[in-house]
């Protein structure tokens, strides 16, 4: 059965069950949602794209390596924070997961506290994601209620034009610009042009 997609879950991938149920122990001290997964298939077989949270992943398995998992993650256009677990000698493949985007690794032995620390900076870190992109889809909303002459004179405000020359510029009168830079104000939910300059900011947390 496939978690409430709203709970963000540590997902723990390592074929070492007694792996799994420490791990799976320490998040529960800590207060860290988490699933626990025998091996890379059984995950990938799992995995869904709306899935918040964060994993786990151990770099050596007797099957698929956490390497070829991570692979076939990027491949799917996985955005969970991924944090490799690592033997000593697994160090340089771990950096050179890093380069291509993997969240952080620890070498074994690695601390307890210091491991949940960096889960729960991943699942901030997913749950700012997740956030933003909700914001994103909220303005595409706002922004497709716009009439194609709204979406220009919005545009000129943006720049910082004043009532009149935007008039003359869309050969419209100043009265026609006041009614329709009023009703982008209202349709985006803002007050100003400095409050809709924030809101289509790009970037923002």
């Amino acid at each position: 059965m496939n978690p409430p997609l709203a709970t963000p879950f540590a997902h723990i991938v390592d074929d070492d069950e007694a792996v799994r149920d420490a791990l799976s122990w320490l998040f529960r001290t800590r207060k860290v949602e988490s699933r626990a997964w025998p091996s890379a298939e059984d995950f990938l077989a799992a995995w869904r794209p709306d899935w918040r949270g964060c994993i786990v992943l151990d770099i050596r398995m007797r099957e698929m390596s956490g390497l070829e998992c991570f692979d076939a993650l990027l491949e799917r256009g996985n955005t969970l924070p991924v944090i490799f677990l690592t033997g000593h000698g697994d160090v340089p493949m771990a950096v050179g997961a890093l380069k291509k985007g993997a969240f952080d690794f620890l070498e074994k032995p690695f601390d307890d506290n210091a491991l949940v620390d960096v889960v729960i900076r991943a699942l901030e870190s997913n749950a700012r994601r997740q956030a933003n992109q909700e914001t994103q889809a909220n303005v595409a909303g706002l922004l497709a209620q716009l009439t194609p002459r709204e979406q220009e004179v919005m545009q000129l405000v943006l720049v910082g034009k004043f009532n009149k020359v935007i008039a003359d510029e869309l050969s419209i009168s100043m009265r026609t610009v006041e009614v329709h830079r009023s009703r982008v104000f209202e349709k985006m939910g803002v007050r100003s042009a400095v409050e809709l300059a924030q809101l289509l900011a790009p970037g923002r947390d």
